[in-house]
């Protein structure tokens, strides 16, 4: 039986890469160790399967050192204020599925004489927050007495992601890597992630995340796109970053969802903070940690006090289980984008793109779930 002579280092990294131990590979690998010992050799068979197994393109393993993959956009990621130094073969494998979807789109939507959108780069990073949060909400049409009729956070995110695919955004929300259910986003690595072009500007929101969560998300990502920046984040409502264009984009998404103007005169302090964090995270259809933090915005909790409600409203939201994140999140319109998935249906369809291509960008093998995804668009009946 053959052998290929692959350095030990490379296994190692590859292990590593993936964040799996030995003892994980233990039983598809067993003699795992002793490959990266050096002191064995496996089959090409069996190190395709090991590339499979850890998420690594075969090709790499047969390089002389570790390459140097570096996230191909700017990276805004930190953990206690530190700059996150790698990036998960997860994470990077879903920025390079959305820029090649982004890639076909652009194509497309040029074929169709569709011209730049204005509002791309429209924005400034030094720009007043206020004035711009005003301009997203009227270019989206972002009504915040309707939000308040919405009835739940699902309806209210399922308006939001509506009004930013009618502009013209590409908005994609998944939870995992492309369509394969065991390779699950991790939350705590990023949130989201923006791709401006002002052709194809595309958002993609962690669906790992709460409802109300992925509401801080989105908008903190279309300020990107404003902006004509790309970039990936971990943005929550209650940090304050310490680079410039971070702090803005979560400036501007808590202007946006919950305008200061419209909380002071919203914000009722006689009752228990609790209740009222409650009911007033009900009206804007956002997170009670984001409304902790308007309200600390806005002067009514001192910094001691908002950070210790924001702990106990953590250890609150703690005593609740994780929710499965509906059949909205599920499918595969809401994964690609239902404006990219449409598109990219009709086009196969038209025969201008091949189907090998069309299920390559959406994830799949079947004909039968291309065409359920057609029925789903309204596009095959």
């Amino acid at each position: 039986m053959n052998r290929v002579s692959v350095r030990p280092e490379l296994l190692s990294w590859a292990r590593a890469r993936a964040d799996l131990s030995i003892d994980a590979l233990a039983r598809r690998f067993p003699q795992l160790a002793a490959w990266e010992r050096g002191e064995a050799h496996p089959t090409l068979k069996q190190l395709e399967s090991f590339a499979k197994a850890t998420f690594t393109p075969v090709g790499f393993l047969f390089l002389d050192q570790p390459p140097v993959e570096a996230v191909p956009i700017p990276d805004f990621r930190t953990v206690a204020n530190t700059q996150v130094g790698r990036a998960s073969p997860d994470l990077l494998d879903t920025l390079y599925l959305c820029q090649q979807r982004q890639d076909w789109y652009m194509d497309f939507a040029r074929s169709m004489g569709e011209g730049p959108l204005e509002f791309v780069g429209s924005a400034r990073p030094d720009g007043e927050v206020v004035a711009t949060a005003d301009r997203i909400r009227h270019a989206l049409g972002f009504d915040l007495d309707e939000r308040q009729l919405i009835p739940t956070w699902t309806d209210a995110l399922r308006r939001f992601i509506e009004q930013a695919d009618a502009l013209g955004v590409l908005v994609m929300v998944s939870g995992v890597v492309g369509s394969n259910n065991r390779r699950k986003l991790d939350l705590q690595e990023f949130r989201g992630f923006a791709l401006a072009d002002d052709v194809a500007p595309l958002v993609f929101v962690n669906g790992a995340d709460s409802k109300s969560a992925q509401m801080f998300t989105l908008a903190h990502e279309l300020a990107h796109v404003w902006l004509g920046q790309s970039a990936v984040s971990d943005a929550e409502a209650r940090t304050t970053p310490d680079h410039a264009v971070e702090r803005w984009c979560n400036q501007v998404a808590a202007e946006l969802l919950v305008p200061l103007e419209a909380l002071r005169e919203a914000y009722d302090r006689q009752p228990d903070l609790p209740e009222e964090t409650g009911r007033l995270a009900r009206r804007f259809k956002v997170s009670t940690l984001v409304i902790l933090r308007r309200i600390h915005d806005a002067g009514g909790l001192s910094r001691e006090a908002y950070w210790q409600a924001y702990a106990d409203e953590i250890e609150r939201l703690r005593a609740f289980p994780a929710g499965s994140g509906g059949n909205f999140y599920l499918t595969l319109g809401a994964r690609a984008g239902k404006t990219f998935a449409r598109a990219l249906v009709v086009s196969t369809l038209e025969g201008r793109t091949p189907f090998t291509e069309a299920f390559r960008l959406l994830g799949f093998k079947k004909m039968a779930t291309f065409e359920e995804l057609g029925r789903s668009l309204g596009v095959i009946s």
